[in-house]
């Protein structure tokens, strides 16, 4: 997974409520990303597709997702209870692939708050008053940054705005570790435990009572 330390650079600002994970990737693009050349890697061009596409299949102008200028935008700017609807964890990966690596919202679904960190994205809780100040910054073009070390988020002529995450969270995003490497790091201890229990219950491992 890689690290978060920083992001910066212009946001897209989605000020949508309730866009929730079928919204951000249709299931059947997932059910393509599989048999793909590229697999997951593909998710990023349809990321959002029921917004930045009309009925015909074509472009929406009025999307500011597309607007060049905002192409390779990293920050998001959503709407309350971003992410909500289904656990599907390709919501995140299509974000990801779409160039995003930090949501600010002023609320998030709760299984889609949990699979950003096990992704690389960082999530982001502001209130209302601090969203309305930042997507007022972002839409004239200003260069957000988001900084995980200090816990801001900053426009040129504003003050920082502080938010709150999770300690261990924190740390895996700034190390750039899911769960599984996060457990790995104890391969030690548990390498120890498992000699010691195949020791007291030798029933619970039989592959291992016959060698």
């Amino acid at each position: 997974m890689q690290p978060f330390i920083e992001a910066v650079g212009r946001a897209v600002v989605l000020p949508q409520p309730n866009i929730d994970t079928d919204i951000i990737i249709r299931i059947n693009r997932l059910t393509e990303s599989r048999t793909h050349p590229e697999g997951r890697r593909s998710l990023g061009r349809w990321a959002f597709e029921a917004l930045r596409y009309d009925a015909n299949g074509a472009m929406r102008l009025d999307c500011m997702l597309n607007d060049p200028a905002w192409r390779h935008a990293p920050i998001l700017l959503a709407g309350p209870n971003f992410g909500c609807g289904s656990s599907r964890e390709g919501a995140v990966w299509a974000l990801m692939q779409a160039g995003f690596r930090c949501v600010i919202s002023e609320s998030f679904g709760d299984i889609f708050y949990g699979n950003c960190f096990q992704n690389g994205m960082l999530p982001i809780v502001v209130s209302a008053v601090e969203m309305a100040a930042l997507a007022s910054e972002a839409s004239r073009g200003a260069a957000l940054h988001v900084d995980l070390l200090q816990q801001t988020v900053s426009a040129p002529g504003m003050a920082r705005i502080p938010f709150v995450i999770d300690g261990c969270r924190r740390a895996a995003l700034l190390q750039g570790l899911d769960d599984v490497a996060q457990s790995m790091q104890q391969a030690a201890a548990i390498d120890v435990w498992q000699a010691n229990d195949r020791v007291a219950r030798p029933w619970m491992w039989p592959a291992w009572r016959g060698r």
